[in-house]
């Protein structure tokens, strides 16, 4: 007799983002030894059974290291020309770490439409899982050389926070050159103190942000904004000093280091979850009074008669985002009539849409099933 076998615990997974600042040591080139001790710290989480993406910043540090290029250039061919040189350094350095421990690595290039069009991400969101069931570490970067400045991600903070939204992580480590959040920039105010635990989308928080350095295009405001994006799935966010000794050991061990950020919602279901997922959105309602009530406070769809304006060229199914007259946006989902249809509904109540169209697909321009509220 067989017997049956125990059902084995769903493994833990974490996302862990590495900034350029860390990896290039301040601009002087990839740290090579560095990027040795994050990587057996990476292999000892592996072998306790946690599956590990890599979100890594450096390509355009290293690639402006590798051309002799002390500022970083504001032309978008000259920044994409730098990360197309520094991506080849990156993923070799990280290759060969993980490959004296017999781990396979994997990159992963990400622009914005792979998590706007439905259908990339579910092929990103697949590939990718499969890299982990397969034992391998993705290292994930966005694919710099050909995203345009309308359609780019912004950092690999956004980034990494759509990553854990995709995957579903428990768990994103953003590893940075400061020891956390702290009440007030520690680099000009010695009286700054260290935020322990908070909870996302605390309105506290980003007043106490700061801006980004000269090697990245993140600061702690997109660290904030990346543990939002992962909070959608119940995912927690830890920042931490990655020059901190064994941080990522000491991390998956329960040690307190550095700012933990909590979910204060519970998890979206998977098709909200992408349709809330990227930073931004090209096409957008206005919405008067009434649909901003409707949507927010009655859980009601949104319906022609609240619509204001309509901006920009959308399909029916696209995803467009919902804002009020303040121009703040509240939601987003599935349009069910694409852009010139939508301008002739603003402000018509839903029983003359067959009169205004000659059809009708849906008494809703988007159905409550479809739309996703934004906090903020």
């Amino acid at each position: 007799m067989i017997d049956n076998p125990q059902p084995q615990q769903t493994p833990r997974r974490w996302v862990i983002k590495i900034g350029s600042a860390l990896l290039t040591n301040d601009g002087q080139g990839l740290d090579h030894e560095a990027i040795h001790v994050w990587a057996e710290q990476m292999v000892a989480l592996g072998n306790n059974g946690i599956e590990l993406v890599l979100v890594s910043s450096g390509a355009v540090a290293e690639g402006m290291c590798r051309l002799g290029w002390e500022r970083r250039p504001e032309q978008l061919h000259k920044l994409q020309a730098a990360a197309a040189i520094g991506q080849m350094g990156l993923v070799h350095a990280y290759e060969a770490c993980f490959r004296a421990h017999g781990i396979h690595t994997a990159q992963v290039l990400l622009t914005h439409d792979d998590f706007l069009n439905r259908v990339k991400y579910l092929n990103a969101r697949g590939t990718l899982r499969t890299l982990l069931e397969l034992g391998a570490i993705p290292i994930v970067n966005e694919n710099d050389t050909v995203a345009t400045d309308e359609i780019r991600l912004g950092d690999n903070d956004t980034l990494a926070g759509l990553v854990a939204n995709l995957v579903e992580a428990e768990r994103l480590v953003i590893l940075t050159d400061q020891a956390g959040l702290f009440t007030a920039d520690p680099r000009r105010d010695p009286e700054a103190s260290l935020i322990s635990v908070a909870n996302v989308g605390d309105v506290g928080l980003e007043a106490m942000a700061g801006e980004g350095g000269t090697l990245g295009r993140g600061g702690m405001r997109t660290k904030l904004d990346a543990a939002a994006f992962a909070a959608r799935s119940g995912t927690d966010t830890v920042i931490a000093s990655g020059r901190t000794r064994d941080v990522l050991i000491r991390l998956a061990a329960g040690e307190e280091i550095g700012s933990l950020l909590k979910p204060n919602q519970p998890p979206l279901a998977a098709r909200k979850r992408w349709l809330a997922g990227p930073p931004t959105v090209r096409s957008k309602l206005i919405l008067d009074a009434g649909a901003v009530h409707a949507l927010c406070d009655a859980g009601k769809s949104l319906l022609g008669v609240g619509i204001l304006g309509v901006e920009g060229n959308f399909a029916r199914g696209e995803v467009v985002a919902c804002l009020d007259r303040n121009r703040r946006e509240i939601a987003r989902g599935l349009a069910n009539y694409n852009a010139k249809e939508t301008r002739k509904l603003a402000g018509q109540s839903s029983d003359r849409i067959g009169e205004i169209l000659g059809y009708v697909n849906e008494p809703e321009v988007i159905h409550r099933d479809n739309l996703v509220l934004i906090s903020g």
